[in-house]
């Protein structure tokens, strides 16, 4: 069953005199569940495609459909709604407000997500229960991305988008971040959608869709993807 469906979506940017399109004319679906790796170079549109699905920019021409319901011609209010309703986000550099504790970053979302999870049940689950009064900074890279996966999952999303995820970590703090990313998004039936230049994570994808120039370029469903066990690294 889709839960995502991109119809002729086109972003334009302009600057002065100047336009730069970053998607041009792109339809794919994306079916509730799946793990999904959109792959390419910088500047291809993966992170304008992300923003787009995340309701933090909208289309100058094009449908977006969401769960049935087409987000592109929300209001502004009706955007901030559909993020704390139904998306949660994980990014490369983590966002973690500093001057709050690991649990008051995770607690925060209760705020704001009609549907929010219990904060420690999931920093639990990240296994970080002996750090929830420390603060960002005494945490290491790695650590500081699962809470920040945590506080993604606790906000009860429908879809998890994450920007380069593993950007900032060493290959081996990468892969296990991955793997926590996984089982957790798996164990609570969330869709999964990784923008990223790693050909190792589309490795792991259900579907990997290939962007270039602000175009889709390839779709390729993965009946067996890798586990992140089995990718090379």
């Amino acid at each position: 069953m889709s839960i995502v469906e991109f119809e002729n979506v086109t972003r334009i940017y302009t600057s002065g005199e100047h336009e730069q399109k970053a998607l041009d004319n792109v339809s794919f679906t994306l079916d509730e569940g799946k793990f999904v790796v959109i792959l390419g170079p910088s500047g291809a549109g993966k992170s304008t495609l992300l923003n787009m699905l995340g309701g933090l920019d909208s289309p100058n021409e094009g449908t977006i459909t969401v769960n049935d319901r087409d987000i592109s011609t929300l209001s502004d209010n009706e955007l901030a709604d559909y993020r704390a309703a139904t998306v949660g986000f994980v990014f490369q550099f983590y966002n973690l407000i500093p001057t709050l504790t690991v649990y008051e970053n995770v607690e925060l979302v209760s705020q704001i997500a009609p549907d929010a999870l219990d904060a420690k049940q999931m920093i639990a689950e990240v296994g970080l229960t002996d750090h929830l009064h420390n603060f960002p900074a005494e945490l290491s890279g790695g650590e500081q991305q699962r809470i920040s996966i945590a506080r993604a999952l606790a906000k009860n999303p429908k879809i998890l988008l994450c920007d380069e995820p593993t950007g900032a970590l060493d290959s081996e703090t990468g892969v296990m971040v991955l793997k926590l990313l996984l089982s957790m998004a798996k164990n609570y039936g969330k869709t999964i959608v990784i923008v990223t230049h790693n050909q190792s994570i589309a490795k792991m994808a259900d579907t990997v869709i290939r962007v270039k120039n602000g175009k889709i370029r390839e779709i390729i469903e993965q009946d067996n993807p890798l586990s992140a066990d089995e990718v090379e690294w």
